[in-house]
């Protein structure tokens, strides 16, 4: 850029799940290639960039109120709204005033498109101008047969690089509308996955996280019914990647070729996140899931015959509309028999569009909250146990950061959060190195130990 060209200056305010932090990932390097700087949206920027989530109630309002926030705050702002929420309603996120642009799931790059052409204007002198929402457009909304949109990422924010393999879903969850805002399950191809993660190596990345809207869908539409775990197994011949994890996982795609294949490969992190959701069959079952409990417990038992070492988490959602005392009561003793490593718990909120906000029997808002209490106080006692049982063994990390009161912190292959403090921590610049640990105490979920 020349020195007496304008500096354009841009924000991206991502919310929601890995996808998306992938996706604002690539848009802000496409954005960086053709000269504009990335800022962090606390600070005056010339365009604004919100990719927002919908996937509860609670998260679309959180997404329209940052909409808003970010315009108030600089009407003169460019401000392109895209993700879930606006491909839910677009016509109402472009009547917030102040928004420039409403792009929705399809076309994710199309975001990165309007902000370059925008900062030509800019840097061709022209006025800026305050932009009133009426006046904006919207674009790429139509997800009716949508290809697998082409991006990519050659740097991650962390030391563990986001990897997007797939999108869509093809799930009729009764609670769930993403469906519907992501399209049908779309698959990248192989030989691009591996190119991509061959890139982020090289660049010195040594671990990746394979993700999705349905990860464990992948390879479907392209006729491979194996498609993941052939995937993961070209991966894992790439010898600067360290560990291979995945993203959140439906217990039903798990099946005994997947674990006795991925049992083979080094690399791969025994960590298994399981899009579980109850412990109750009565709950899954109207909440259209496709396992039960018992599928759930033959399955856990079966990795960890395979990988000792394999460690579980889930999400869990509670007051799920005819949840009775007794159901939850079964989700309580399931989840404790699982010996979970952690646990993502909510309560059910109602989200217009789905079949489960109109259904019969919503539980009341205090009973939901003392249940969310109950599994919280329950996963505390898990992760307390197993992080015991882990004192006095070594662990391998790889150093993600650096805090003054806890020292450097990072995570095992297995999951299992781990800090080193003290001179240990000061050496050197450990960040993104490998390097193992004594487990010598825990303290708040975090194990502390010692490099030996």
């Amino acid at each position: 850029m020349p020195n007496n060209e304008r500096k354009v200056r841009a924000a991206i305010y991502t919310l929601g799940c890995k996808v998306n932090s992938y996706e604002s990932l690539a848009i802000s390097e496409e954005l960086s290639k053709n000269s504009v700087e990335i800022c962090d949206p606390s600070e005056k920027v010339d365009i604004c960039i919100i990719n927002t989530c919908a996937v509860t109630a609670e998260a679309e309002r959180k997404s329209r109120q940052i909409i808003r926030r970010m315009t108030s705050v600089s009407p003169d702002v460019y401000v392109i709204v895209t993700g879930c929420s606006a491909q839910l309603d677009p016509e109402r996120i472009l009547k917030i005033k102040g928004v420039s642009a409403v792009c929705g799931n399809r076309e994710k790059m199309k975001v990165a498109e309007l902000a370059i052409e925008y900062a030509k204007k800019l840097r061709s002198e022209s006025e800026k101008q305050n932009i009133d929402g009426s006046d904006g457009i919207i674009c790429s909304c139509e997800l009716e047969n949508a290809p697998f949109e082409k991006m990519s990422i050659s740097s991650s924010e962390r030391t563990r690089a986001v990897l997007k393999i797939e999108d869509g879903c093809e799930s009729k969850c009764t609670y769930c509308i993403i469906p519907k805002l992501r399209g049908k399950i779309r698959s990248k191809a192989p030989e691009e996955v591996i190119e991509e993660a061959k890139i982020l190596s090289e660049n010195g990345y040594r671990e990746i996280v394979l993700t999705g809207i349905e990860v464990s869908a992948y390879g479907k539409d392209l006729g491979r019914r194996d498609g993941l775990i052939s995937l993961i197994e070209e991966l894992g011949r790439i010898e600067k990647i360290k560990r291979i994890r995945l993203g959140s996982l439906d217990p039903s795609a798990i099946s005994e070729d997947f674990i006795d294949r991925a049992s083979k490969i080094p690399s791969f992190a025994p960590h298994f996140h399981l899009s579980l959701q109850s412990g109750c069959n009565n709950t899954l079952f109207s909440m259209k899931r496709r396992y039960n409990v018992d599928m759930v417990k033959n399955k856990i038992d079966y990795i960890r015959s395979k990988m000792p070492d394999a460690m579980f988490t889930s999400d869990i959602i509670v007051g799920f509309p005819g949840e009775t005392d007794a159901d939850f009561e079964e989700t309580r003793k399931f989840l404790a028999s699982l010996d979970l490593l952690s646990s993502h718990i909510c309560a059910y909120s109602k989200l217009p569009g789905t079949p489960a906000a109109d259904m019969p029997n919503q539980v009341a808002p205090d009973v939901k909250s003392a249940r969310l209490k109950v599994l919280e106080a329950l996963r505390a006692e898990m992760t307390e146990k197993i992080l015991n049982e882990h004192i006095g063994k070594t662990l391998e990390i790889i150093v993600e950061e650096y805090k003054e009161a806890i020292g450097a912190i990072g995570h095992s292959a297995n999951f299992i959060e781990v800090a080193v403090k003290g001179a240990d921590a000061s050496i050197e610049d450990l960040h993104g190195r490998i390097i193992t640990v004594k487990a010598e105490r825990q303290e708040n979920g975090i194990i502390l130990g010692r490099i030996v």
